[in-house]
């Protein structure tokens, strides 16, 4: 399945979030990338503490596993508050919401995830929660229908969610900071397996080895760190200990993972491509179709990174693959015809 794919950004057992748990960072000067991200937090932080109010609502988007839920965390333990955490499939009617937001102390967090998620019923309950704290309740129905105002503490809305274009123009505007989190570059990924290294325990002989690591995270730190708990294993085992460059590439290669951070289920759909359709451009159901996968997944977990790093174009009349994923592929390039007005 694809989503049980070592390079997969998303968590995949409970057990892995619990170990993630430990080496994520609780305070924002442990906080590594997103800097301009961290400076508006900072500054954010700093002025609500001296007033002593809560911060403004924060909308936080992104590709999974750039560290969304990390910072939430982050942020309410630098504001010294409670942070109360739920998704927007949980909250699937307006009680649920109101049950929430009851609890909540003055300056404590509300955390949702997959907040594009959310019911419309349950959005109209958190408008005036948002902007007034308060909670509109309607009792009865019909002629006896009357509304009940509950109030409740102020509070900071930190949502959280990976496609940001799905939310509603009037949840979207109540938000006072709203960021798009990047992927990681290989610096910061250094620097985050350097830390997860001491945090596991984990001897690194060679630099290097933790280059070729961050290379194949595909900018993400849940990536990096899966993909080191694999090296620490293999090294463990296999090379009495020590992780060094050869150990990487063989660990990871036995995990299907090239230099690149590219899998077999990417491999499969670039050759795909490149062999049986001449390299594009072919459909997208026409490829999901040889592949005996759902469209809607190659779309969603199989293209962006292939797009980032230059390896796929998408085109009006399919998908087509650039030069550079033929010769990382092996494959001959040839150049087609093509209407630059093509390319969207």
């Amino acid at each position: 399945m694809a989503t049980e794919r070592l390079i997969a950004p998303q968590a995949q057992q409970p057990e892995e979030e619990q170990t993630n748990w430990a080496l994520r960072p609780t305070q924002i000067a442990e906080y590594i990338g997103q800097p301009d991200l961290i400076e508006r937090l900072r500054i954010a932080i700093q002025a609500g503490k001296s007033r002593q109010d809560p911060l403004e609502h924060i909308l936080l988007h992104g590709p999974p596993g750039l560290g969304k839920t990390t910072l939430a965390h982050v942020i309410a333990n630098e504001m010294g508050s409670r942070i109360y955490t739920t998704s927007g499939p949980a909250l699937a009617r307006g009680t649920d919401l109101v049950a929430a937001l009851t609890r909540l102390q003055q300056g404590d967090v509300l955390f949702i995830d997959e907040i594009h998620r959310l019911p419309v019923a349950v959005e109209e309950f958190i408008y005036p929660a948002m902007e007034d704290f308060r909670i509109d309740v309607t009792v009865d129905s019909g002629l006896n229908a009357r509304t009940v105002q509950i109030r409740c503490k102020p509070f900071t809305l930190i949502g959280a969610t990976t496609r940001a274009g799905l939310l509603s123009s009037p949840l979207r505007s109540r938000f006072g900071l709203i960021h798009h989190l990047k992927y990681y570059s290989t610096a910061d990924l250094l620097i985050i397996l350097r830390r997860s290294c001491g945090l596991l325990g984990v001897g690194v002989d060679n630099e290097q080895a933790l280059e070729a690591i961050a290379a194949r995270s595909r900018g993400t730190p849940r990536i990096a760190n899966r993909l080191l708990r694999r090296v620490r294993d293999f090294a463990q085992v296999k090379a009495a200990g020590r992780v060094e460059p050869k150990v990487v590439d063989a660990a990871l290669m036995l995990e299907g993972v090239d230099q690149l951070g590219l899998d077999e289920l990417d491999r499969t759909y670039l050759r795909i491509i490149g062999a049986t359709y001449d390299g594009g451009p072919v459909g997208l159901e026409t490829v999901a179709a040889t592949m005996n996968e759902d469209s809607q997944t190659i779309e969603d977990v199989v293209e962006p990174y292939l797009l980032q790093i230059g390896f796929l174009a998408r085109t009006r009349r399919g998908r087509a693959l650039t030069k550079a994923a033929c010769e990382h592929l092996g494959l001959k390039y040839t150049v087609k015809d093509q209407d630059q007005s093509d390319l969207f």
